[in-house]
């Protein structure tokens, strides 16, 4: 009940301070899968899709004041598709794997979008972990490799020297934690996309895999703020 009656609240036009707790309520009470019965309906996905700015193609991410907003409904979303197998049903029928890359695609060139960019990488990944079929719908129909590759290479500021051949910048500062989740998220989303897909492509998609091993490769060359993000990272 205290579940329904929080998004009541978020499917009204509330202050955003207001979605924002009640954002964070939910997220904290969908890590309790006994819980997640009643939330995990086409109505509530539709819900928190509206407020991660998932159902909106054409709308650039302009209002920073909505970011917020935009990164706890992520983040509820995470956690929902994470603990229920009826909420990652739902994903495919509502085309969620294709909402977010179209966000994906919004956050390119923007400031202040890191929070946003790595919910939507970990939202990808586990959609791409845990359902077979949008894998799939991934790879074949939304471009994910090209996507995913061009998140990770704006995560890690990889510039070109030569066509497959990123320059190497041995007193470039460390990246930073954002820089360094986003990253991970992204290959973490890659490896599950392109699992099945080593022996079995064609004449773009070999340019798109020789394209994404100097980012991988650039990406061993590449520290994180700590020891142990490093580690994560490589």
């Amino acid at each position: 009940k205290l579940c329904e009656g929080i998004l009541n609240i978020l499917e009204k036009d509330t202050k955003t301070s207001c979605q924002v707790a009640c954002l964070e309520a939910l997220r904290i009470l969908s890590r309790d899968k006994n819980v997640l019965v009643p939330v995990t309906t086409k109505r509530n996905m539709q819900i928190l899709m509206r407020l991660a700015k998932l159902n909106t193609v054409e709308d650039p991410l302009e209002r920073v004041s909505e970011f917020p907003v935009i990164v706890e409904a992520l983040k509820c979303l995470c956690n929902i598709i994470f603990n229920s197998a009826v909420a990652q049903q739902l994903s495919l029928e509502l085309n969620l794997a294709a909402m977010l890359c179209n966000l994906l695609e919004k956050c390119k060139d923007q400031q202040f979008v890191d929070d946003i960019k790595c919910f939507d990488l970990r939202l990808l990944f586990l959609l791409s972990l845990l359902h077979t079929d949008i894998r799939s719908q991934l790879r074949q129909e939304l471009q994910g490799v090209q996507i995913l590759t061009r998140a990770l290479e704006s995560s890690l500021s990889v510039r070109w020297t030569e066509e497959y051949k990123a320059a190497e910048d041995h007193d470039r500062p460390p990246l930073s934690l954002q820089e360094t989740d986003c990253a991970i998220e992204a290959l973490k989303a890659l490896f599950n996309v392109t699992l099945d897909s080593w022996n079995d492509h064609s004449e773009n998609e070999s340019h798109q895999f020789r394209y994404m091993a100097a980012i991988l490769r650039h990406c061993l060359l590449t520290t994180g703020p700590t020891e142990d993000k490093t580690e994560e990272l490589h």
